[in-house]
């Protein structure tokens, strides 16, 4: 009797981790908080109430929706904690704060719950949502602050302009120091590459992500701005903006990067050279959201491509 009671007849997969979706989202957004208070401390406070309110808007908009659609509710699981924190680590922090609030509505309503929730998006929900407030509102995502003084971000700064005319001093970029710590303006949670590397090797070493998109993603970047002549360099390219950001915390996003190593490699070389060419001859001075969206939509034929064949399938 004590046997039959311990048969269970399941399908695959029959091995299971012990970690659960509400772990890893709070692993990732323990990872973020260094980014978060580097950004607090160098843009000014204000930083952190553009992350209350992304938050909230993300919280309360999956919970109203999933109520309203007789859904469980489901928001204790962290992931719409998480889209907050990434949209707000998007953000300009003057960014006015009911903008914010409509991007978090926006990221959980239309990118995530209107495709079957967690697990479910074709595209990264925060990136998608700095997107729309972009296209609706540009010049708000474009006033850049540090410490209430405004004034153009390092990418913003070299966009246009040679190697030559940034070694003659044309233009007075950060130093390196500033580079590695955040002290520069751009977004909430990009500018400190010191703190988003260390929350990223810290996600690598405790399996939560894997090396390879993050990786070579930043170094296809860094050949690429060789390649193409941009005036910072490689090193100045991989620190400035979103890159670091983008690589280590939404291009390795499980619902919406690739499944096999060999996929992983091809979704980060295009992200790498996508947003190098933004970079260089698009209208925008960075490129990386809308490189990671754009390779987001083309997954689904990269592990197709890339799925490992079949142990015995006969050749077609």
């Amino acid at each position: 009797m004590q046997l039959n009671r311990l048969l269970v007849v399941a399908s695959s997969p029959h091995i299971r981790s012990e970690i659960s979706t509400k772990k890893i989202m709070g692993l990732v957004i323990l990872s973020l908080l260094p980014a978060g208070a580097a950004g607090a401390y160098f843009l000014g406070t204000r930083s952190l109430l553009v992350i209350a309110v992304c938050v909230i808007a993300c919280v309360a908009s999956e919970a109203i929706w999933q109520m309203c659609t007789r859904q469980a509710v489901t928001v204790s699981d962290l992931s719409a904690t998480l889209t907050g924190l990434l949209l707000a680590y998007n953000l300009p922090p003057a960014i006015p704060l009911w903008m914010a609030a409509i991007g978090g509505a926006f990221c959980i309503i239309f990118v995530k719950q209107f495709f079957g929730g967690v697990g479910q998006n074709i595209m990264n929900p925060a990136l998608a949502g700095r997107a729309m407030l972009l296209i609706c509102w540009p010049a708000a995502m474009a006033t850049w602050t540090v410490q209430g003084v405004s004034g153009p971000t390092p990418l913003g700064l070299i966009k246009g302009l040679t190697a030559s005319e940034a070694a003659s001093g044309v233009i007075d970029l950060p130093s390196l120091t500033d580079a590695l710590i955040g002290r520069m303006g751009g977004c909430i949670g990009e500018t400190s590459a010191v703190a988003l590397i260390a929350g990223g090797v810290f996600l690598i070493l405790m399996g939560i992500i894997s090396w390879r998109i993050p990786v070579i993603y930043i170094a296809t970047v860094a050949v690429a701005s060789l390649l193409l002549g941009r005036a910072a360099g490689p090193v100045y390219e991989v620190l400035f903006g979103g890159l670091m950001l983008g690589a280590f915390f939404m291009a390795t996003d499980y619902a919406t990067s690739p499944l096999t190593p060999k996929g992983q490699v091809i979704f980060a070389i295009g992200c790498g050279v996508i947003a190098s060419l933004i970079r260089a001859y698009g209208g925008y001075p960075e490129g990386v959201s809308y490189s990671i969206l754009i390779m987001n939509l083309t997954v689904p034929l990269i592990d197709r491509a890339t799925a490992p064949k079949i142990l015995g399938e006969a050749k077609k």
